[in-house]
């Protein structure tokens, strides 16, 4: 073989090589049916040996929908007592580290939750605060401030109506139409989908409401990452099992940023969604169970 022919064998290796690792990672990180867990047992049957005992596990969880069933009105959320008995307990474990990541605002989703020493992020992980109270917010730029306080005051004098309304948090807000009359639900969805995009904003579908986040490239997979590096340094992969929990589209950026590292469960109904979790939770009831198993085997 010619000095030619062996340079060319190398590269076409090479080329090889790197179009599996390229389909390799593009494989892992794409959207797909995940498999079910459908009942608590199956937890332990389809994680074994997931949970280490010489790693801190790390519990991130969503909070509406997944902590708490969806409620007409976010106001009127609660946990059930059991799950909210269990999550204290988890949370009070020396072994266990947890954060609450929420798209309500920071203060809004803590007096949810209720549990001291844990980690919260508010605003789809904009806002973060770490148990001794101190915070790491992301700033947003002055002009995408202004654009936000003029996109609040045209969706409230537009399409504050017929039982829509336009929750404020500040930094980015959700557009409910869980109480308009069906016949009017598609073109008010619509315009408010055109309001948001106008003032740069992305428009996330979530239940029965838009969500409006600002144009910045930070949600709630950066913060999860953001929170773990933080708390357990550059190499949080090799200490931590991380597992997180949640049922919207604004959570899948974070199962897309811990897939292949921890565990991600999405809670959704639809047996054909296609997520980046690693198991689909076909009802909320199956978080109580998630929370359960993470108590028994962390103990």
């Amino acid at each position: 073989m010619t000095l030619c022919s062996s340079v060319l064998a190398i590269l076409l290796s090479l080329t090889v090589i790197n179009n599996c690792s390229t389909e390799e990672n593009t494989d892992i990180m794409s959207k797909r049916v995940a498999p079910v867990i459908s009942k608590a047992e199956e937890f332990e049957q389809k994680l074994p040996g997931f949970l280490s005992a010489n790693k801190t596990l790390c519990v991130l969880l969503d909070y509406d929908g997944t902590l708490a069933p969806l409620c007409d009105n976010p106001a009127n959320t609660v946990m059930d007592p059991e799950l909210e008995k269990n999550l204290h307990l988890l949370a009070e474990n020396p072994k266990v580290f947890m954060a609450v990541i929420s798209g309500r605002g920071l203060k809004d989703v803590e007096g949810k939750v209720g549990i001291k020493n844990i980690t919260y992020a508010g605003n789809h992980g904009i806002e973060i605060q770490s148990p001794d109270g101190s915070r790491q917010d992301y700033q947003l730029p002055e002009d995408v401030q202004k654009s936000y306080r003029s996109l609040v005051d045209e969706l409230n004098k537009k399409l504050n109506k017929n039982g829509a309304w336009v929750e404020d948090k500040k930094v980015s807000l959700t557009y409910h139409y869980r109480d308009t009359a069906s016949d009017l639900i598609e073109a008010q969805r619509k315009e408010a989908v055109e309001i948001i995009k106008r003032h740069g904003f992305s428009a996330n579908q979530a239940h029965a409401a838009i969500e409006a986040k600002p144009p910045v490239n930070w949600n709630k997979g950066e913060a999860a990452l953001l929170i773990l590096k933080n708390n357990f340094g550059n190499d949080w992969k090799s200490k931590t099992s991380v597992v997180f929990a949640g049922d919207d589209t604004t959570d899948e950026d974070a199962m897309r940023a811990l897939q292949g590292i921890g565990k991600s469960f999405r809670v959704a109904t639809d047996p054909k969604i296609e997520t980046y979790a690693d198991f689909r939770l076909p009802k909320q009831e199956l978080v109580h169970d998630l929370i359960r198993w993470l108590c028994q085997s962390s103990c």
